[in-house]
C-alpha cells in the first residue's frame, strides 16, 4: 500500500470519527433537553381518601356500619352529635409545570349519615361548586344549619390557599 493511500484512510477513519462523535454529542444534548423538559411536565396529586369506583352505589339506604365499613374503609373522621357521620375527605390538585404552585381541582367531602340503629340513613357527596359547598347526590346547595358547621371548616383545612 503507497503512503498515499494510507493517509487517505487516514483521513477518512478521522472523518468517520469526527462525524461520530458529532452524532454523539448531538445525541446527548437532544436526551438532555428531553430530560429537562419532562422535569418540567405537569403533576397531579390526591390528597386524603380516594373513592373506589363504584362505592356509593354498593351502599343502599338502610346498610349497616359493617357494611360501610367493608366497601368504604375506614372514614377520615367521624361525628357522633345527633346520630354518627363517617366523613370521607379528598382534595386533587395540579401544577401545570413542576417548580409552580399546586392549583386546588376538586374538593370532596363523602358524608355517610346513619341512625340511632347504626343503619344508613342518607348518603351525600360534598365539593365546590362555584366556590359553595354543594352535595353532588342530592344536587343542593346547603343553607345554614348544623351540617355545615361540621363542613365548612372540613373544607378550610383542605385548601392551602
Amino acid at each position: 500500500m503507497t503512503t498515499t493511500n494510507q493517509t487517505s484512510l487516514r483521513a477518512d477513519k478521522r472523518r468517520g470519527l469526527h462525524a461520530c462523535w458529532r452524532g454523539l454529542r448531538m445525541l446527548a444534548a437532544t436526551a438532555a433537553v428531553g430530560v429537562a423538559l419532562a422535569a418540567c411536565t405537569g403533576e397531579q396529586f390526591q390528597k386524603g381518601y380516594i373513592l373506589p369506583p363504584g362505592a356509593l352505589e354498593q351502599i343502599p339506604i338502610g346498610a349497616s356500619q359493617d357494611q360501610v365499613l367493608i366497601v368504604m374503609g375506614t372514614p377520615s373522621t367521624v361525628a357522633t352529635l345527633d346520630g354518627e357521620v363517617f366523613y370521607y375527605i379528598s382534595q386533587r390538585s395540579e401544577r401545570p409545570v413542576a417548580f409552580m404552585n399546586q392549583k386546588v381541582v376538586d374538593q370532596r367531602v363523602i358524608a355517610i349519615y346513619f341512625d340511632k340503629n347504626r343503619r344508613v340513613r342518607r348518603l351525600a357527596n360534598y365539593g365546590l361548586q362555584d366556590g359553595k359547598i354543594f352535595d353532588f347526590i342530592s344536587r343542593t346547595t346547603a343553607t345554614s344549619g348544623q351540617e355545615m358547621s361540621y363542613l365548612a371548616p372540613l373544607f378550610k383545612l383542605l385548601s392551602f390557599n
